[in-house]
């Protein structure tokens, strides 16, 4: 198995590293010729999704990826990376990704200082997942097909769609490398 990591800003490199202690190669997308390697899956990171999304359109990435995940290729976006994934910003009306039927209320948690860990189940994770929160956002809305994974404080911060995994807070920064198993879990199944 092979994941493409996006790393065009934010926590790609935890990324590499939770996949690295599965025992799973993963190599780093900057550019388009490094889009066009093999790979069974994609990782968007956390991070700043105004920043990545103006990256992904100068670098002539957006459209393919869009294309790739639209074709089945398995996807895990994780905060900013959710935002990116998803048809309905709150306040926003452009064009991201936009795979997945669900709609995001960003900064939900406030600003920096709004950051928190928790620990909640997620359905076909566990009862007790650690969640890192940072300026995280949370879905408002789900449409036809999305699964709730997983919720805190009522709010959903975790959801599968076909082929799409996101959670609205950070798996890579904790030790438990649960969310990335289950996201490989996915791959193997499609």
């Amino acid at each position: 198995m092979r994941i493409a990591v996006l790393a065009l800003q934010g926590a790609f490199i935890e990324h590499e590293n939770m996949l690295r202690r599965l025992g799973v190669e993963s190599f780093e997308v900057r550019q388009l010729s490094d889009w066009q390697q093999p790979k069974d899956g994609l990782i968007i990171p956390g991070g700043e999704s105004t920043t990545q999304l103006k990256l992904l359109r100068d670098m002539g990435l957006l459209r393919p990826i869009r294309e790739a995940i639209t074709d089945g290729l398995p996807v895990f976006g994780t905060c900013a990376g959710l935002i990116l994934l998803a048809k309905g910003v709150e306040g926003e009306n452009f064009e991201r990704i936009s795979t997945m039927d669900i709609n995001v209320r960003r900064n939900a948690y406030g600003r920096q200082l709004g950051s928190f860990f928790t620990t909640a189940p997620m359905r076909g994770v566990g009862d007790a997942v650690p969640m890192t929160f940072i300026r995280a956002p949370y879905i408002n809305s789900v449409g036809e097909g999305v699964d709730i994974l997983a919720q805190v404080d009522g709010h959903i911060v975790a959801a599968r769609q076909a082929n799409q995994l996101v959670t609205s807070f950070h798996p890579e920064l904790n030790d438990s490398t649960a969310v990335h198993a289950f996201f490989l879990s996915m791959i193997a199944q499609s």
